[in-house]
């Protein structure tokens, strides 16, 4: 063990930044990679200045694990999530957590057969037979489309003009049998010509259709047979990662996502990375800190030098096992939130001043939730009354409920419509240059780690933000925002990302570096009342 450990701290183990001892002052519990305590900041701002003097194209998240050795000496490890520069390695980080001579036997030659089956399906659809075949296809259905549009254009000036024939028949009195059964006669010529064209056409192309079915199979089995090979290779490549717990108990990575397969990138994230080489070296781990290092991602929801906790889509079910054996810290409890007030009330609607760590519609957990509170203030209006719209569960403010369906969908057709002005007041880190503008991002939920959302332009919804400057301190910014549309966490977001504002609400544990509470309130709401048809604004006073 002496020698192999001389050989880890030669190569990954690092001793503690000066001036902490061999023995830091420090608890039990395993650590929150997104709380790190002092010990590990100070770490952290080491590795940081390191990282300055190394070029990345990408930002990625970056680990570190406070470790004790055998013998008790005290150290540290850090690892970086996926690939640096196209590569698995990097001085002074540790491997990757799969076997990687098992690895390197699947990988290249799998990647070789892709990349034929590829070369294949390109050719075929590159080459003269499939171009032609489907340019006759083509070419075939929107002649016989157009076709059948003036078909329908002839038939349908026909009709109008039997219809007003029929009605000045009517008219005059000379709406005989004869000439009703002529007009009806002429309505059964019109479709019998459009079945004929429609017959015509199918028997037309049935060579062409022929020849470009059998170029598309051809196409479709290659992609098909490729789209198999690639999960093939995805799952002996997963069946390389053989994790394991700190009581010493072995996982395939496969057995963790059973009975679906592991995601892209399952395990290559740099808590899993640091958790098992520290149980392959004997070390104990005793806390987590994970940052982000980099270029924010296109995405966004990552600032550099931030800390951030560990994905759930990829490393919650991988963390839970390899955490094991571990007496790991808990968040502290949040504080119980204050009671709901109310802020206006008749007999259609209420308007409520949710508070902050309050949950708007009850969640899987038995938490309180601002409905179930009202519920119990109005036991007598079964099934209602209904919460027209959500505030997420770290923001405070005004939320709106109905006392009736018929209300309730009134006013949901408001927020449908985008006819209720919200003003919500936030503190955000950092200083905000310009006064006022608008950020328009479109957003999507990020599917590997719920609840997140992030920038997506392609599949994201479109979302968009008002917002203007109403106090500037050193290193903060108080601002007044206006969601034009209703998007998740769009606020939220839009402030973080770098094409917003890039800079995160105060508090956010998402977006931004948690604290005592999300400095985002819902200050206004202004709407029509359905049954007044009265304008009204309600405003609840911002707690910070």
């Amino acid at each position: 063990m002496c020698a192999s450990f001389c050989r880890l701290v030669k190569a990954n183990f690092f001793p503690l930044p000066s001036p902490q001892c061999d023995e830091p002052a420090f608890t039990d519990p395993f650590t929150d990679p997104a709380c790190p305590d002092g010990l590990l900041r100070a770490v952290a701002a080491d590795v940081m200045r390191e990282l300055s003097a190394l070029s990345t194209s990408e930002g990625k998240m970056v680990g570190l694990l406070l470790v004790q050795a055998p013998g008790g000496r005290w150290g540290y490890l850090k690892a970086f999530s996926g690939l640096w520069e196209g590569g698995w390695h990097l001085p002074g980080f540790v491997a990757p957590a799969f076997d990687e001579a098992s690895r390197n036997n699947i990988e290249p030659v799998g990647a070789l057969m892709v990349k034929a089956l590829l070369a294949q399906e390109a050719a075929l659809r590159s080459s003269p037979g499939f171009v032609n075949a489907h340019a006759a296809w083509h070419d075939q259905q929107t002649s016989h489309q157009q076709a059948l549009a003036q078909l329908g254009e002839k038939h349908k000036a026909a009709k109008q003009a039997r219809a007003q024939q029929r009605q000045r028949l009517t008219q005059s009195g000379h709406a005989t049998a004869e000439a009703l059964l002529a007009l009806e006669q002429a309505s059964r010529a019109d479709k019998a010509e459009r079945r004929a064209l429609v017959q015509a056409q199918s028997a037309a192309a049935l060579p062409v259709n022929v020849v470009w079915q059998r170029m598309a199979r051809r196409a479709a089995a290659l992609e098909r047979q490729r789209l198999a090979l690639c999960r093939k290779l995805m799952r002996a490549i997963a069946d390389t990662y053989v994790l394991r717990n700190a009581r010493g108990e072995a996982a395939r990575l496969r057995q963790l996502f059973a009975p679906g397969d592991p995601p892209s990138g399952a395990g290559d994230c740099a808590a899993p990375k640091l958790l098992a080489y520290a149980y392959a070296h004997g070390l104990r781990p005793r806390a987590l800190a994970e940052f982000w290092w980099g270029p924010s991602p296109p995405t966004g929801g990552r600032i550099a030098g931030q800390f951030y906790p560990s994905c759930k889509g990829k490393c919650g079910p991988i963390l839970g096992f390899m955490l094991q054996g571990l007496e790991v810290h808990q968040a502290p409890a949040q504080t119980q939130p204050r009671t709901p007030a109310i802020l206006f009330e008749d007999e259609w609607l209420i308007v409520l001043d949710k508070p902050a760590s309050l949950l708007s519609v009850p969640g899987r957990s038995p938490a309180p939730s601002l409905l179930t509170w009202l519920q119990e203030q109005r036991p007598g209006n079964p099934p209602g009354p209904w919460l027209v719209h959500r505030l997420d569960q770290d923001t405070s403010g005004v939320v709106l409920a109905a006392k009736t369906f018929d209300v309730y969908v009134q006013l949901q057709r408001q927020f449908l419509h985008r006819e209720v002005q919200k003003r919500y007041t936030a503190w955000v880190d950092g200083v905000v240059v310009a006064d006022e503008g608008t950020i328009t991002l479109p957003l999507r939920l990020d599917v590997d780690d719920r609840p997140r959302q992030i920038v997506d332009p392609h599949h994201g919804k479109f979302a968009e933000t008002r917002w203007a400057v109403r106090e500037r301190q050193p290193s903060r910014t108080k601002l007044t925002l206006w969601p034009l549309t209703g998007r998740t966490h769009q606020l939220r977001v839009h402030v973080s990302h770098t094409l917003g504002l890039g800079a995160p609400i105060e508090g956010d544990r998402l977006y931004g570096t948690p604290g005592a509470r999300l400095m985002l309130h819902a200050e206004s709401l202004a709407f029509v009342h359905p049954i007044t048809r009265a304008r009204l604004t309600i405003v609840s006073a911002c707690p910070f």
